[in-house]
């Protein structure tokens, strides 16, 4: 057959699929091998090889797993008629958003405790309730102390001896009285007399039997063991005070979003109660911990708390903003997954396209970083692009009928390449996979009959793109693991019903062994 009818074919299957969506799933479905028909708890929905036992096709190393990409040549009117549209690859400044759960603690450096530096009996006290708002130098409770007593005694008698010491000619006798009267002033400043006190001690000339305790910062009381006639020594924690005009927030974030965090990144808050409104802040220290059952990193993040609106131990939804500076960006509908790579479609006019493998980075809404193989103003398609692959891998078929050149040089296997022929098994659960979540499961078996064990195992669903119907195209992945006895299993999410492209891609120590091609019809609606 010449090559002007296989693309003859192949343009007439294009048409129908566009036109008749149930009609591409009927004929993309037996155009893989032949499926068995289930057993009563058989959930047997497609197979690998037909029952003959032809293993599936092998693959040497990873080059040879995935087709080669090469130039394609499509006329504009066909690029019209299969809904081919373009974009331009551009570079701008992106912005990510993660929302994570969060709950509201207390600044530790607000916090502040109230201690005695010396024994004595407690006389009355005025903040009397937990949290209670004091603020500072606010009298807190009173004591009676014998300690303190002793050193007011002596304070006032070295002023006292001051005053009556007579000079001598040196002024030794002036010189001595000063010093008693500074270490006494000293001591009562060490055990924390206020120096209001202390002044009302010296001009009233009488011992102080009660000494009032103030409050050395502004907050509220969130611990209280001052009683009145509690006996307390220096190492008696009585109050602790929380200063609430700044709160911590603790952010649980998946360990793989912590690596685009970085102290000083905005972030906002919202609660349930209060709708409508946000409270702004930043992130504060990624902390270095990973909890083991969540998988999670606490990030403490720093807000300010007017009105004591966020409460220690509230629950909130937390939003951090993360600038990842100018990117070059495609919309996400450009790119195809093709088994274990990302490949892009370059337009060079004229129906000229050219497939090119490209290394992506995080999607933004409707667009995707490209971190590798793309440049800025390079034309890209972003619809029908299995369409486009379709063709592009009908155009490598064509091409290997032609014999190479006579003066080519030409190896149809490197030496030394080790293969492997495996059968290749596919079920999934419920037997007709739906829309929503479903559970698949893979069994190998090699050319002795023998499960295969201690591989790796991905399958990759793909529904193309439908222009007439309005419909971006649809993959879904699952990393499948192993049960024993050749058995893997995973959970999928599919996104609709219909016609699923499934590709199977077994690996051995990072290379593929062998891949699996076939089609699924899912239950449920588009």
């Amino acid at each position: 057959m010449s090559d002007r009818l296989y693309r003859q074919a192949f343009f007439m299957l294009l048409t129908v699929c566009v036109a008749l969506t149930a009609g591409v799933g009927y004929l993309l479905l037996h155009r893989s091998h032949s499926m068995p028909v289930a057993q009563t708890g058989d959930p047997v929905v497609a197979r690998g090889p037909a029952s003959s036992g032809e293993p599936a096709m092998p693959a040497t190393t990873p080059a040879d797993a995935e087709p080669k990409l090469g130039p394609i040549q499509i006329s504009p009117q066909r690029l019209q008629q299969i809904g081919v549209t373009t974009a331009i690859a551009q570079t701008k400044i992106v912005n990510d958003k993660l929302s994570v759960p969060g709950n509201v603690d207390i600044d530790e450096q607000g916090l502040s405790y109230v201690q005695t530096r010396f024994a004595g009996w407690i006389q009355s006290v005025s903040a009397n309730e937990t949290y209670q708002y004091v603020k500072k130098g606010q009298p807190l409770f009173t004591i009676y102390s014998p300690d303190l007593v002793s050193t007011e005694q002596e304070y006032l008698l070295a002023r006292q001896n001051q005053k009556t010491l007579t000079p001598d000619p040196h002024g030794m006798a002036a010189q001595e009285g000063g010093w008693l009267l500074d270490a006494a002033e000293e001591r009562l400043r060490q055990f924390g007399v206020p120096p209001a006190t202390i002044a009302a001690i010296e001009q009233s000339g009488k011992v102080q039997r009660e000494i009032t305790v103030e409050s050395p910062a502004s907050g509220y009381v969130i611990e209280r063991n001052a009683l009145p006639n509690a006996y307390v020594q220096p190492d008696s924690k009585l109050y602790t005070i929380a200063d609430l005009s700044t709160v911590w927030i603790y952010a649980n974030v998946y360990q793989d979003a912590v690596g685009r965090l970085k102290p000083g990144d905005p972030a906002q808050v919202s609660v349930d109660a209060y709708p409508g409104r946000e409270f702004n802040g930043r992130v504060d220290q990624i902390l270095p911990q990973v909890d083991q059952t969540t998988r999670t990193v606490r990030v403490r993040l720093v807000f300010h708390n007017s009105g004591v609106m966020l409460k220690p131990g509230m629950y909130v939804n937390v939003d951090i903003n993360i600038p990842l500076g100018k990117q070059l960006v495609i919309p996400a509908s450009a790119v195809l997954q093709s088994g274990s790579r990302a490949i892009a479609f370059i337009d060079h006019g004229d129906g000229n396209l050219e497939p090119r493998e490209i290394e992506i980075g995080p999607q933004i809404e409707d667009f995707v970083i490209v971190l590798k193989g793309l440049q800025p103003g390079d034309h890209i398609v972003t619809s029908a692009n299995f369409l486009v692959d379709s063709e592009a891998q009908l155009q490598a078929a064509l091409a290997s009928f032609n014999p190479p050149a006579q003066n080519a040089n030409y190896s149809s296997q490197a030496s030394g390449m080790h293969t492997e022929q495996i059968t290749i098994d596919m079920t999934t659960v419920p037997s007709a996979p739906r829309k929503g979540s479903n559970t698949v499961h893979v069994k190998l078996t090699g050319a002795d009959g023998k499960p295969i064990d201690g591989v790796q195992v991905s399958t990759t669903f793909y529904m193309p793109a439908m222009p007439a119907m309005g419909m971006a195209a649809e993959h879904a992945s699952a990393s499948l693991t192993a049960r024993g006895q050749g058995n893997y299993e995973g959970p999928l999410e599919l996104e609709a019903g219909g016609t699923w492209q499934v590709t199977i891609v077994v690996q051995r120590a990072g290379s593929t062994i062998a891949t699996r091609k076939l089609s699924v019809d899912a239950t449920g609606g588009m």
